[in-house]
């Protein structure tokens, strides 16, 4: 049976202000605030964006950068805040928002994140590593969770993921659970 520690990476000035995608650093309060966080692992995973790599690297850990655990791509939506998206095109972001099934112009769908980290769970399922922790941004966070639990991709508004959550997950004849202690 093998463990995984989602972690989602440390707050960001985009986070704070509802800009999509980017790379923005993270908070230095934010990321030292990771390091109260007391998690072991046999391997370490993160996301590509610099927040969740300072924050695996506060947590003691040094981090395998996984290009499939990146931010959803909004495209031509990356680095607006969705204030102003909404307020350009209201109609086309409010379908967006409504239905997930809807990719932003040039971006990904939620199935697309979706059906990316079905394919990393399932090949680090596939490892010989007993204790994983993944430090991630809240999108794709959410989507492990809403794949592990075989939910709709409609459900995606009803899971709120904070900086610095963390959830356990444990692997069990085939699948994922959410593993609560």
């Amino acid at each position: 049976m093998s463990s995984l520690t989602l972690v989602a990476h440390a707050l960001t000035p985009a986070l704070r202000g509802l800009v999509l995608g980017g790379a923005p650093d993270p908070d230095p309060a934010s990321v030292a605030a990771a390091g109260e966080l007391k998690l072991a692992a046999d391997a370490t995973y993160a996301g590509p964006e610099p927040a969740a790599i300072a924050t695996a690297e506060a947590l003691g850990l040094s981090p395998i950068v996984d290009p499939a655990l990146r931010d959803r791509d909004y495209g031509d939506w990356t680095n607006r805040p969705l204030e102003d998206l909404l307020t350009a095109d209201p109609a086309q972001v409010t379908a967006w928002l409504e239905r997930p099934h809807t990719a932003p112009p040039g971006g990904e769908t939620e199935n697309d994140v979706l059906a990316r980290v079905a394919d990393w769970l399932g090949d680090i399922a596939s490892s010989d590593r007993d204790r994983i922790v993944a430090v991630v941004h809240p999108s794709v966070f959410r989507a492990i969770v809403l794949y592990v639990l075989d939910a709709p991709a409609e459900s995606l508004r009803h899971v709120d993921v904070r900086p610095l959550a963390t959830v356990n997950l444990s692997h069990h004849t085939g699948s994922w659970s959410l593993a609560f202690h």
